[in-house]
């Protein structure tokens, strides 16, 4: 089975975007999977599927690299609205992509940037899902042998956000996956490790969910935003430096909803044999 595909990446975080309209086929996690690596296959973070949808003008479906489902992905849907208007698929400068998450609506905006809506962060606890109800802020946790202070956001899917003194001392690899799947989390974690630099910035590193340490993650940094501005730390507007560059990101206060701005590239097209890569 061939399939073609499409390599993208927004800010490092790097994805297969494969166009599934109409399409079916069996046994994707394990195919996702083995075409993740970056030595025997594509190489990327997740891979994004782009389908009908009744709901919306398409559907997003995220797999992770370890095969895993995903409710949404941040720098992934810019990826998913650049290939649909770099194709002509729909014209119109507005896109709604329904996800597991429910339906964002992502805009292009000038300078070749794109703007989505991410929607309301969720801070009730029993939500997020975390083992604990109410809003989870400043929970002390424990993990190899270090105590956390941990706030956590679902921004349709789940984070905990840690404040560091600098992210670049910090043993990202070694915390990452044992809070990743504290019993704390249900269903697992995204992991942010955040340095507040003033008021209106903040630099984050990131350990996601089934992926490991990643260049960026959208959604992470705007749980991020909106656990630094409840703390009192940063203002509702914030750049938040990444690995892999910088997102703007705002939590409005008219609708509470959150908005994230960054890029979105491709990188080359290309056409795998399948069963070749067994």
């Amino acid at each position: 089975m061939k399939l073609e595909f499409v390599k993208m990446h927004g800010l490092g975080n790097d994805f297969m975007v494969l166009d599934l309209r109409g399409r079916r086929i069996r046994g994707l996690a394990d195919i996702v999977k083995r075409l993740s690596n970056r030595r025997f296959g594509i190489g990327f973070d997740q891979a994004l599927l782009l389908k009908d949808s009744k709901k919306a003008d398409f559907c997003m479906e995220i797999y992770n690299a370890d095969g895993s489902r995903v409710e949404m992905c941040g720098n992934g849907i810019r990826c998913v609205a650049n290939y649909i208007w770099k194709r002509g698929l729909k014209r119109k400068p507005s896109l709604s992509i329904e996800t597991l998450a429910g339906i964002k609506v992502v805009e292009r905006i000038k300078g070749g940037l794109v703007r989505a809506d991410m929607g309301k962060p969720v801070l009730e606890g029993s939500l997020i899902p975390v083992r604990k109800k109410g809003h989870v802020k400043d929970y002390p946790l424990k993990a190899g042998g270090k105590r956390f202070e941990v706030s956590c956001v679902s921004m349709g899917n789940p984070h905990c956000v840690i404040l560091v003194d600098s992210t670049d001392d910090f043993d990202v690899a070694r915390f990452g996956p044992l809070l990743e799947t504290h019993r704390f989390f249900p269903r697992r974690t995204n992991v942010e490790f955040v340095e507040v630099i003033n008021k209106k910035r903040i630099r984050m590193r990131v350990w996601e969910r089934g992926s490991g340490e990643t260049l960026a993650c959208g959604t992470g940094a705007c749980a991020s935003a909106v656990a630094t501005h409840i703390k009192g730390l940063t203002q509702r507007k914030v750049v938040v430096y990444l690995k892999g560059g910088e997102l703007l990101i705002e939590w409005s206060r008219d609708d509470n909803h959150v908005y994230m701005t960054g890029p979105a590239e491709e990188v080359f097209e290309g056409t795998i044999d399948v069963k070749s890569r067994r």
